[in-house]
């Protein structure tokens, strides 16, 4: 059984696993501030384009609010099919899926003029192997 745990150790310690619980912590928070953005900047002046119209509010009434068959006392709700909620969230996906285009946009440009500046720099021509310079001197005594 220490075997098995062990492997999970060393699973779960690794430098990629760790990397990818950093970048899903940093993503959650991400997408928390985006939500934000789109719910209490973006949609309010959305909303005002449109004529102040709350998107949540639409909605088609399949069944009006009834009494229950068992108990008239008891008020069933209306059933309802919300297609305004469904907009609401479909343009909440539109722009956080934009604000994130651009993050990794901005991110590979940054990424790509490092690269750039590597392969631009000159970079000087390895020393030769010590077995390099003996094949080589044996090559040149060959010759002679």
């Amino acid at each position: 059984m220490s075997k098995f745990f062990k492997e999970f150790k060393d699973f779960a310690l690794k430098g990629n696993v760790m990397d990818m619980a950093v970048g899903i912590i940093i993503g959650a928070a991400f997408g928390k501030i985006v939500s934000s953005l789109v719910a209490d900047m973006l949609m309010p002046l959305v909303g005002a384009l449109v004529g102040g119209v709350n998107f949540t509010d639409w909605k088609w009434t399949i069944v009006g609010e009834r009494a229950s068959l068992l108990d008239q006392s008891i008020i069933m709700p209306a059933v309802t099919l919300n297609y305004g909620n469904f907009i609401q969230v479909l343009l909440d996906f539109v722009i956080i899926a934009f604000c994130i285009f651009l993050l990794i946009k901005g991110l590979n440009k940054l990424t790509s003029r490092k690269k750039e500046e590597e392969v631009s720099a000159p970079t000087p021509d390895p020393e030769p192997t010590k077995e390099e310079v003996l094949l080589t001197e044996i090559r040149d005594l060959l010759k002679k």
